[in-house]
Order: structure tokens, then sequence, then C-alpha cells
């Protein structure tokens, strides 16, 4: 117990491996598992949160707190997370709602200063959320998304895999897959070519996805047409544009104008 300073406040209930270090004047609440090798700063509270290892929670942030929901009524819930995640200064990771029951982060996220991750929020592995991101309640994120500072998104938008959203955004529909988009209302600004050559998509894979993008959304052909052929695609990747479209109900993010989409995605 060494590594725990002695103005700390644990609860009984509290599991913590032995080699989890714990500083000044924290606060660690009732039902808190903590994997081996995490770090836990000062003057942070920690609450109904079970995490793996290796995590790095910097001061003054707030993890597992209860949900800024008016409907939450006290009852159990959790915020289960992965392992090597950082949480920097001031951030807030709220636990989930009777709704769904848990707000679950997977694995090698980075919660920048003043993010904020709501009630039943569903996140992916390495995901960043830049300064001041707030995630409403049931938001659900893909794999490797990147989030410009003071993005906002709206309850229940989904956001697919290796995503980028341009600071200052707010994003009230959901983003497919692969694109990159931008402002207020957030609209579709091509393709994260970035992000998916840094993920190791095959040539082909994103040659295909390049072309499912001009079908759908600048090909100026009727919407249910655009969408069956593109659906036909045998790419594993194109396939998860469309379940995405496919399972909206907030309404997909369209481009503003075809010539601005047409320009960036050809970068």
């Amino acid at each position: 117990m060494n590594n725990i300073h002695p103005t700390a406040i644990i609860d009984p209930s509290a599991k913590l491996d032995p080699s989890v270090k714990v500083g000044p004047y924290t606060v660690i609440r009732e039902d808190v598992v903590v994997g081996a090798g995490t770090v836990i700063g000062a003057h942070a509270v920690l609450e109904f949160v079970h995490m793996g290892k290796d995590n790095i929670i910097s001061d003054a942030s707030y993890i597992g707190v209860a949900p800024q929901d008016l409907k939450y009524a006290g009852e159990k819930t959790l915020l289960v997370m992965g392992d090597r995640n950082k949480v920097r200064e001031g951030a807030t990771l709220n636990r989930g709602t009777a709704a769904f029951g848990e707000t679950k982060i997977g694995n090698d996220c980075l919660f920048m200063t003043c993010s904020h991750v709501a009630h039943d929020c569903q996140l992916g592995n390495q995901v960043i959320l830049a300064n001041c991101v707030a995630l409403a309640g049931h938001v659900e994120v893909g794999d490797g998304c990147v989030f410009g500072g003071f993005v906002g998104v709206h309850q229940y938008v989904k956001i697919g895999r290796f995503c980028m959203l341009g600071a200052g955004s707010m994003v009230a529909k959901d983003v497919p897959s692969f694109c990159n988009a931008q402002g207020d209302r957030a609209t579709l600004r091509g393709l994260n070519l970035v992000g998916m050559r840094r993920a190791g998509l095959h040539r082909d894979s994103v040659s295909a996805i390049r072309e499912a993008y001009r079908t759908l959304f600048l090909s100026g052909r009727p919407w249910d047409e655009a969408l069956a052929e593109v659906r036909a695609s045998g790419v594993t990747e194109v396939q998860d544009m469309v379940r995405m479209i496919d399972g909206s109900k907030r309404g997909i993010t369209r481009p503003a104008t075809g010539v601005q989409a047409e320009e960036e995605v050809t970068l």
C-alpha cells in the first residue's frame, strides 16, 4: 500500500491492484476496480468504475461519477474502461443509467483536458477527444476516431470507425465510417485518408471506400439507387459504411456541396 498517498480516501469495497498508485487527496468510492499499473493523480474522484491495466488518470478528473440526466434516480450503474487509456485534468466520464446500465470505453483512448463523455456512451479503441469535446448521452463512437477541440455531439448520434471531426463542429446526425465532418451543423468534407493510412488499410480497400463515397454523396443519383449499388460491394470496409447508413435513426451527415466534397476526397 506504499503506492497510496496517506491523504487519499479509499472505500473499503474498492479493489485496487497492489501496483496501482494513488495521489494525494484523491477519493475512491464504492464499486471501483482498478487494474495493474494504473496511476491515479491528485484530487481525482472515482466511483462505480471498473477499469483495466496501465491507465493514467490525471489530477482532478472525475471517473464514473453520476450521470447528468434528470431521469437518473440513483440506480446502480457502471463505467467500464479497458487498458492504457489516458484521462487528462478536469475530464469527466459519467457512468450509465438504467436505459443501458453502462458507459463503455475501449483501450488506448485519450481524453484531453475538460473533455466529457456522458451516460451510456459506447466508445471503441484508440479514440481521441481533444480539449472540451462533449459527447451527449448514448453516443456511439467507432475505433480510431479523432475529435478536434470543442466538438459537440448530439444524443444518440453514431460516429463510424476512423472518422475525423473538425474543431468546433456541432454533430447532429450520424457520420459514416472513414469520413471527415466539420461545421455547424456538421457536413461531410470527404474521407479521412490520413486515418485510414495510419490504420494500415489496404490500398484496394481505400479505393473501394472512395468509390462508395462518390457514388453515395457526389454522383447526384437517387439515394436508393446509389445505396443499392454500394450495398453490392464485397469490400468489408464498404459494408461497414452501409451498415451504419442502414441502421441510422438520426439521419446521415452529408456534404454541404458536391464541389467542396470532391476537392476533399481527391486529396
